[in-house]
């Protein structure tokens, strides 16, 4: 039995921010972090109050998760960025609704003493001797502790309280993770019973010490189970100050999702009936588990749950099944076909979430260079006479204003510049595109074109492949490269202007022309004769698309999302190299292009190098960020690896932003997660000058002083697949309807299926179903409820096993 914990956050926008800069506005960005680590920053909006930054992460989490803060900075050219104020979620806060948050939250101060982290290993004993009671407090170590000093260290000391008495351990300079390894003995005085309190605190030669942190035992805990092992320091309590909105506030949507994790043999009955279920009759169903989930789910839940079915039935190798079944309940409900898969139903949803969790390397390879040239190039276009710039224009050009007809023109150009090679590429890539995609598409058009096999329909059978591939896949993709990996960053306001022209016009070319002329936008029309032309280009490219032969191949439930083969991050990195003495440690980073399949991490001089170096991901047994303070250097990682002699080796690696640092090290760390022996603890600083700058001990060989973090990571499209997992959620889906099943066709189990009784109940559920198939349905709908029974008990009989391995105790590495 495991346990899975997922936080989905979407950043969506700010509003009333305050000025920082002198020009009467700001350029914020916003840190996301997951118990005092970095998990993901956002896009800088220039120039703006009310930025819309719409970014949306999936972070899977350690089960001991116990907080998320969200910082606002206005980012600046010169200097330090400066902090505009903070929103801080418990885990409590995040789950006290099961729809988790969703709303405007005002902005906080930012209190230094609040800014607290780490943690504090005690030892505490109560002992009695002729001179009466005394409390023996043991202090070992702290680790992750806050810099408060300008070097990014602390220097650290403890202040242990015990009714009126106060003790200090020594200092220990410049180190996050102080080893002390003092005991403090306290008599008790007369009076009622006390609380313990270690405060820890960095010391300062000049001003007042700075706070780092504090834990508080009550008397009743000392007594009856005194602390012995590792415990989260907390702020001092107070009130929490609220700005009354002067600092502005974000609109965030937060939703942390926890499931216990079965074994594998729980699940097994109902993967059997959804996978019994795509092999009948679709049009027919009503009481398997993918009807009732179609009939239930909506709005965001729906996107998450076509998700977790289509990693499932890829696992099964029955990806086209499903995805036909859906597809043709889909278009037997549907009468008018201009509304074919345009809402975002349960079977629009899978087929988009197919199209990215298969097709996201084939997207790359068609759309990166071309949406690489749009950043790199920065070229003004705009067809709409209503925002175009003509002043821009003439500072870029220094040849006076242009009219309007020149900016249009020069606009076109561009456009069909970039829009030229995109198409050649779309329809030149038959061959590169995966198989999986093509034969879902002819199960598609097939489907289709039976229900709709009027001349005057003739287009719907590409519209329905086009609109998937066009309209929901490319056309994204164009317009935010960011969400889909194609850019680590968001475009600046000139180059989302060029990009969202460039995705209306893909957008154009996926309705075959059939929008042309119609709308508010009037101002594309001298762009319509280059789309026109591209028109019957794409319908050969659909016809060759869906020219495929062959079916899909069962495959095991353990089949991999992507291959171990195939790359799954790629790009230049800066590597440390081994041993570099005497070299500043600028001098030490050297460039190299490195490649992560789920085999190997190899990196060379260059792409087109031959000569490569690499190191089994099998070896790796810790992926961790390194302090700043190591090389007086940001953004560092180490990979630690384990050669066949059992010798640890660590690999510098510095990226050239924080979105990168996070991305390799969710990359590395979902690949190297099934390995044995992982690290429970390991250095975040670097042996250097004969110790190790984070906790100052001599040995190379010392242990980690800090804990690792193989579990946090970002979700995407190369998650690997967790068959019990996606069941488990289908599952929890499928409770919400129980009760409206059980009424739907088993209200009464003694009711009559004749044709009279049937009249008689004149439910609409079962209204012109034939005996033998309303039997069949209350059959499907008997075992349903059975098999959701059996996973309850299974459930409740794992609850008492988890709570006592989960009794409150001390934090251990």
């Amino acid at each position: 039995m495991a346990k899975s914990s997922s936080l989905n956050v979407r950043v969506v926008e700010g509003r009333a921010l305050p000025a920082k800069d002198v020009s009467g506005s700001s350029d914020p960005y916003c840190i996301v972090k997951v118990d005092d680590e970095v998990v993901a920053r956002t896009a800088t909006i220039w120039r703006s109050l009310s930025p819309f930054w719409g970014e949306e992460y999936t972070v899977h989490l350690p089960l001991d998760f116990h907080h998320l803060a969200f910082y606002v900075l206005d980012e600046d050219t010169v200097g330090h960025d400066d902090i505009i104020g903070k929103i801080s979620l418990s885990r409590e806060a995040i789950t006290a609704d099961p729809r988790g948050i969703d709303s405007w939250i005002n902005l906080s101060h930012v209190d230094p003493d609040a800014e607290v982290q780490g943690e504090i290993c005690l030892a505490v004993q109560m002992l009695e001797d002729v001179r009466g009671r005394c409390l023996r407090c043991h202090v070992l170590q702290a680790r992750d502790l806050a810099p408060r000093d300008i070097s990014g260290t602390s220097d650290p000391f403890a202040r242990v309280f015990w009714g009126s008495q106060s003790l200090e351990t020594s200092t220990i300079k410049k180190t996050r993770f102080p080893h002390w390894d003092e005991v403090l003995e306290l008599r008790e005085m007369p009076g009622p019973p006390s609380p313990l309190r270690v405060e820890l605190w960095d010391w300062d030669m000049v001003g007042k010490n700075d706070f780092l942190g504090m834990v508080e035992f009550p008397p009743q805990v000392l007594q009856q189970n005194p602390p012995n092992g590792w415990f989260h320091l907390l702020p001092f309590p107070r009130a929490e100050e609220d700005s009354g909105g002067s600092l502005g506030a974000l609109r965030l949507k937060v939703r942390l999702t926890e499931d216990r994790i079965l074994p594998s043999q729980y699940y097994q009955p109902l993967r059997e009936l959804l996978m019994e279920s795509v092999l009948g009759p679709a049009e027919e169903d009503a009481a398997s588990p993918l009807a009732v989930l179609e009939e239930l789910t909506s709005g965001d839940c729906r996107q998450e749950l076509a998700t977790k079915l289509v990693k499932l039935f890829l696992g099964q190798g029955l990806a086209g099944p499903f995805l036909d079944y859906l597809t043709r309940r889909e278009v037997a409900r549907t009468t008018d076909p201009n509304t074919l898969f345009r809402s975002n139903s349960l079977a629009s949803k899978s087929m988009e979430q197919f199209l990215k969790l298969v097709g996201m390397p084939y997207l790359h390879e068609v759309l990166r260079p071309v949406i690489n040239r749009v950043f790199e190039e920065k070229k003004y276009m705009e067809l709409d006479p209503c925002k175009m710039d003509l002043g821009r224009t003439r500072r870029i050009s220094f040849k006076g204003a242009p009219s309007e007809e020149h900016v249009r023109e020069a606009s076109l150009g561009l456009l069909t510049g970039y829009l030229g090679p995109i198409l050649d590429t779309i329809v030149g890539s038959v061959g590169r595109c995966p198989p999986a995609i093509r034969l879902a598409f002819k199960q598609l058009r097939q489907c289709v074109e039976e229900r709709f096999p009027q001349a005057e329909h003739k287009d719907v059978k590409n519209l329905a492949i086009s609109g998937f591939l066009f309209l929901r896949f490319f056309a994204p993709a164009i317009l935010t490269p960011k969400l889909f990996d194609l850019r680590d960053q968001h475009a600046d306001p000139q180059t989302r202007r060029s990009l969202l022209l460039l995705a209306k016009a893909v957008q154009s070319i996926g309705n075959l022309g059939q929008q042309l002329g119609q709308g508010k936008e009037l101002w594309m029309a001298p762009l319509h004769p280059f789309l026109l032309q591209s028109i019957s280009r794409v319908r050969d490219f659909l016809d060759q698309l869906v020219d495929v032969d062959g079916k899909e191949e069962p495959g095991g439930p353990a089949r991999a999302l992507v291959p171990p083969s195939v790359t799954v991050r790629e790009g230049y990195l800066l590597k440390r190299k081994e041993e570099p003495a005497g070299l500043a440690t600028r001098f030490a980073f050297k460039k190299r292009y490195f490649r992560l399949s789920g085999e190997m991490l190899s990196y060379s001089r260059s792409p087109e190098c031959q000569t490569r170096s690499s190191m089994p991901v099998s070896h790796i047994r810790a992926v961790e960020r390194v302090d700043e303070g190591a090389f007086q250097l940001p953004h560092v990682m180490q990979v630690v690896t384990q050669d066949g002699a059992g010798a640890l080796h660590t690999t510098y690696l510095q990226c050239k932003n924080v979105n990168e640092l996070n991305q390799w090290l969710s990359a590395l760390r979902k690949a190297s997660a099934p390995n044995p022996d992982k690290l429970a603890a390991w250095h975040p600083g670097a042996f250097r000058s004969a110790h190790w700058t984070c906790c100052l001990q001599a040995e190379r060989s010392a242990a980690g002083c800090s804990r690792t973090h193989s579990a946090v990571t970002l979700g995407d499209w190369s998650d690997p697949l967790d068959p019990d997992a996606e069941t488990q959620m289908v599952y929890r889906q499928l409770l919400l309807g129980r009760d409206r099943l059980r009424m739907k066709f088993l209200e009464d189990s003694t009711l009559d299926t004749t044709p009279e009784a049937d009249t008689e109940k004149g439910s609409s559920a079962t209204e012109g179903a034939c005996p033998a198939a309303l039997a069949h349905q209350r059959e499907a709908a008997a075992r349903l409820l059975e098999v959701l029974a059996d996973l309850d008990q299974a459930h409740e009989e794992f609850q008492p096993q988890e709570q006592r391995k989960v009794a409150p105790g001390p934090l251990r590495p």
